[in-house]
């Protein structure tokens, strides 16, 4: 039981040491410290070295050009084992000798080792204090060599390896338990409590997705428990004997001082962390206060003037993306490895990339601002960009989404739209409304009085075209076997456009052939010997007429 405690108390006390080397790293305010030039420094490392048994590191010798100081300690490490190994007796005796090179220490009458004053020196104490403290340390040594070496500690040892693979065993299968659940209860937990992403997302987000994502993270953190766990088993296995101390202590101070630098590092940020976490809280907040303005804004409650409506989303978009450009401003310098020159030659390569890449990106985004604020376009209107004519839907920063007329969704980049004509059918610029026309061409052999009575007469049939201002005709040219008349009517239904252009163009058609005039086709050669009028048409005007002739006698 004692040796079980003695085990114990020798972890604690490596644990210990780890924690205080690292974070004893940087000389304490307020200590004095002895300044040592470099070169002393240098020869010191390279002059001294630390005599190690059983991974315990008793104290450091140093050399000479003569006898390196890797020679010196490994001889007084053998001749410390060999002093162990003499006797089995827990009881140790350390003697003094005061010699020429310094003074001797004798173990049992078995001389063992010669403090010098080079060593005096290095450690920068009294001759006769170093050499008692060498003493010291080669007792405990040799004492705790001997006590480790025994029946009952290896039985010891044995029962300890035993309990640590025992709760290894314990500790895999709850692992392999974790990991069999993981399986079976991601699919159902992201099932029932994200099943509003496949929804938001169109389903274009799937649980399963979702779920895989979550089950290799989750997978991942029980590889690392894993790898920690064995990592620790096999060190405090090794530790369990004598024989392997010192392997364990290396595996122990190789992972435990890097977690402690991590931890410690950590520990150190927890200010920074704060003001970044500072800086976030009042970026959010002062972006709900913007929220709640803009809000008001939309729903009446403030008046800006000639501010619209449909400018509170894109306007408090470009406020929010303001707000935090500024406060990555402020939280830059606060965030890890912001000081450092990969960091700062990041920023610069992003910074190249985007101001090479992105010419076209930024122009669509201006011209997408310069569309939402000039007012020549608004959602709901029809208007005509180039061979497109629709209805816009939606003005995003990049793009404007139009619905054509043959309800398809046509795609336009905001720097086309800005560098393009656009004709807008639903503004209007006065109370008379659009003014639509249409071209015909006519024989010179007909009254002109006549052509332009049927033209405003199928105008005045056509419904969307308005009765005042009255329709009127416009002579465009004088071709070389027809005259062109243009009707024009004014329209306030702008959304229907082609309807009434088509309707307008079916009774042009009807009054001509119901008066037997002859529109002009394009390829002109000779008079026919009869207009070119539908009979069957016309038969059934004249039948028409007829019957309406009959009805009124």
């Amino acid at each position: 039981m004692a040796h079980i405690h003695l085990k114990l108390g020798l972890l604690l006390q490596i644990l210990v040491t780890t924690v205080w080397v690292c974070l004893c790293a940087a000389p304490a305010s307020g200590q004095e410290t002895v300044e040592v030039p470099v070169e002393n420094e240098e020869q010191s490392e390279t002059f001294k070295a630390p005599v190690i048994v059983d991974g315990d590191t008793l104290f450091f010798l140093r050399g000479s050009s003569a006898l390196p100081a890797s020679e010196r300690a490994e001889a007084v490490q053998e001749k410390i084992i060999e002093a162990a190994e003499a006797s089995d007796s827990l009881e140790v005796t350390i003697t003094y000798e005061d010699t020429e090179l310094g003074t001797r220490i004798l173990v049992d009458g078995l001389s063992v080792s010669v403090v010098t004053v080079a060593d005096a020196e290095l450690e920068q104490i009294e001759l006769e204090v170093l050499g008692f403290l060498h003493g010291e340390a080669i007792e405990q040594a040799i004492q705790a060599y001997r006590s480790n070496r025994t029946d009952q500690a290896r039985v010891s040892g044995a029962i300890e390896a035993t309990a640590w693979t025992i709760g290894f065993a314990i500790f895999v299968a709850i692992i392999l338990w974790l990991h069999r659940r993981i399986r079976r209860k991601t699919l159902k937990f992201v099932q029932r409590h994200l099943k509003d992403v496949e929804t938001a997302t169109a389903k274009s987000v799937q649980a399963e997705a979702i779920a895989a994502l979550v089950r290799y993270g989750l997978n991942f953190v029980l590889l690392v428990i894993f790898f920690l766990g064995f990592y620790y088993y096999l060190s405090f296995v090794l530790l369990a004997f004598a024989e392997t101390r010192y392997f364990a202590q290396l595996l122990l101070t190789y992972l435990t001082e890097p977690v402690l630098l991590i931890f410690k590092g950590i520990l150190s940020y927890i200010p920074n962390l704060i003001m970044l976490g500072l800086i976030s809280w009042v970026t959010l907040y002062i972006i709900r206060g913007m929220r709640v303005f803009f809000d008001a804004v939309e729903a009446g409650s403030f008046d800006l003037g000639d501010f619209e409506k449909h400018w509170v989303s894109p306007t408090f978009n470009i406020a929010r993306v303001v707000v935090i450009l500024i406060a990555l401003v402020f939280a830059v310098p606060y965030i890890p490895g912001s000081d450092s020159a990969a960091f700062q030659g990041l920023t610069i390569l992003v910074g190249a990339m985007l101001s090479l890449g992105a010419n076209s990106v930024v122009s669509n985004m201006l011209a997408g601002l310069f569309v939402i604020y000039r007012r020549s376009t608004s959602i709901g209107d029809r208007i005509q960009i180039g061979d497109h004519i629709g209805d816009v839907v939606q003005i995003k920063l990049m793009e404007t989404h139009l619905k054509s007329i043959k309800n398809e969704l046509i795609s336009i980049p905001n720097a086309q739209l800005m560098n393009s004509d656009v004709v807008n059918f639903s503004k209007k610029t006065d109370g008379s409304g659009l003014l639509l026309h249409t071209t015909v061409g006519i024989g010179y052999e007909e009254p002109p009085e006549k052509v332009e009575a049927m033209l405003i007469e199928a105008a005045r049939r056509t419904k969307g075209i308005k009765a005042k201002p009255e329709p009127f005709v416009l002579w465009t040219a004088l071709a070389d076997y027809a005259i062109n008349y243009q009707i024009n009517g004014y329209s306030t239904r702008g959304s229907i456009i082609p309807k009434i252009r088509s309707d307008l163009h079916r009774n042009i058609v009807a009054v001509f052939n119901e008066n037997g005039v002859q529109i002009m086709t394009p390829s002109y050669m000779a008079d026919p010997p009869e207009p070119k009028i539908p009979v069957e048409e016309w038969d059934g005007h004249l039948a028409h007429e007829s019957h309406e002739g009959a009805d009124k006698s």
